[in-house]
């Protein structure tokens, strides 16, 4: 069964994976391209000076990459399915509901942290050539909440897309925007480190919301 709910979300998902991973690397691309053109023309050390001590950031076009990524993978994923209510086909596959959303679910978690894998590899090896430990690190530790909203983007506009009443649909919007505020807070390089782990669990717990409006949506409240 996962089988076929993997290759029946590929069908549906796979122009956007492989588009989104393109870009993800062409924005990485294109921010090295900067720094490379900075190192050429600026002396190295002026230039991490102003990384560690001025608060400059090399990074800051990766801001929205990831929450980009997984509210438009939710929508690719979950609208076709309420068109029509085609997910209540779904629904009536042999195996239990719960099951199926779990395994939708795990699908476009697998195929996000699969992209964000690439783009976050890319964006560390390139910050190895540049960089001395002490930058690239901070850096991590500060895109990681950013790619963090991205998943919770993901699962929150799954919620929204699959609640059948209109006026819930707006309230969970206005939570879903003021609970990924959270993960773009302007701070030092670095400063989300004694919080990632926090915002990771905040993550976790979200994703379980769309068997919520999956319950309601295939007892046909309206």
């Amino acid at each position: 069964m996962w089988k076929s709910i993997r290759y029946k979300e590929w069908i549906k998902t796979r122009w956007f994976v492989m588009l989104y991973a393109f870009l993800g690397l062409s924005v990485v691309a294109n921010m090295f391209l900067v720094i490379h053109r900075n190192f050429k023309f600026t002396d190295a050390s002026s230039y991490w000076y102003e990384l560690i001590f001025m608060g400059a950031s090399y990074f800051s076009i990766l801001k929205f990459v990831p929450l980009a990524g997984g509210l438009v993978l939710s929508l690719a994923q979950y609208f076709p399915e309420i068109v029509n209510k085609r997910i209540k086909l779904s629904f009536h596959l042999p195996v239990n509901e719960n099951r199926v959303l779990i395994m939708m679910m795990l699908y476009g978690t697998i195929s996000l942290l699969l992209i964000y894998t690439i783009i976050l590899g890319a964006f560390w090896w390139i910050s190895c050539i540049y960089f001395p430990s002490d930058i690239y690190m901070r850096a991590i530790i500060s895109v990681a909440p950013w790619f963090l909203a991205g998943f919770a983007a993901y699962y929150l506009t799954a919620l929204i897309v699959l609640e059948p009443v209109w006026k819930y649909r707006l309230g969970y919007f206005i939570v879903a925007i003021v609970f990924n505020t959270m993960y773009f807070k302007t701070a030092d390089a670095g400063a989300y480190a004694p919080v990632n782990i926090w915002l990771g669990f905040l993550v976790t717990i979200s994703s379980v919301s769309l068997l919520f409006s999956g319950y309601r949506f295939r007892k046909g409240e309206m």
